[in-house]
């Protein structure tokens, strides 16, 4: 269970945060409680983190070890703080900020590279899924930016399936749809890494995850856990997410 906090919250409202998000998780060990906070907060959410089973990570990563890259943060840089995780190639990094299947796959290397744990983001956009692409969409994404990848750096990785038209809108994927998308997800990975790998990877659903719908996305054998935007922000209702 992945919170995503995007461009929200100060170091200091990290720390209330978590103050009260530990203590509601204490016992959650069914699964691996990731936190992602914007760069600023990373240090904060690592200190606060301490002595729990709860995990940090960045929202994004360079694909350079160091260098000329105004305003970007390397893979050195993150494990330096503490931070074992990182998101790549979400949505926003695709829509805002010119990220490309190319440089998903990039950033995804140089991740692992660096020791960290890549969640690495694909997702069909709202006029993609209506002219009925999702599937195509979802193929090319995995090709371009999950199959350069060798065996062993896959098996190091977390896919999150985030339908576009879903985050942030309220709008939700049905469980179904979402297990559609999983399994043309898990497919790909079968098809080029092997049954074992596409039997282990983590596939998690992002796309207006609540306290009052993950249940039934969950019941989904194909979703192994969710990647979490507005609803991580409060520290109650993440934990309702994750105590499901």
């Amino acid at each position: 269970m992945a919170g995503n906090w995007k461009m929200f919250k100060t170091p200091a409202e990290t720390i209330a945060f978590f103050e009260k998000f530990r203590p509601l998780v204490a016992n959650s060990e069914h699964c691996e409680i990731v936190i992602c906070p914007p760069f600023t907060n990373l240090a904060a959410a690592v200190d606060a983190a301490k002595g729990t089973h709860i995990r940090v990570g960045a929202q994004n990563i360079a694909w350079a070890k160091e260098g000329a890259f105004t305003g970007e943060i390397s893979g050195p840089m993150i494990a330096a703080v503490g931070a074992t995780y990182t998101i790549v190639g979400h949505s926003e990094r695709r829509q805002y900020f010119g990220e490309t299947d190319e440089t998903v796959l990039k950033r995804t290397q140089a991740a692992l590279e660096f020791g960290l744990t890549p969640i690495v983001c694909v997702g069909e956009r709202l006029e993609e899924r209506e002219s009925g692409n999702t599937e195509a969409v979802l193929i090319g994404q995995c090709q371009k930016g999950i199959a350069g990848l060798t065996e062993q750096q896959f098996a190091k990785i977390v896919i999150a399936y985030e339908p576009v038209w879903a985050i942030g809108t309220g709008k939700t994927a049905t469980p179904e749809i979402a297990a559609d998308a999983h399994r043309t997800i898990r497919a790909q990975v079968r098809a080029k890494f092997g049954k074992e790998a596409g039997d282990a990877v983590r596939i998690l659903y992002g796309g207006s995850v609540k306290p009052d719908n993950v249940k039934s996305l969950m019941a989904q054998p194909e979703i192994d856990g969710s990647l979490v935007g507005g609803a991580s922000l409060d520290a109650v209702s993440f934990a309702g997410i994750v105590n499901f």
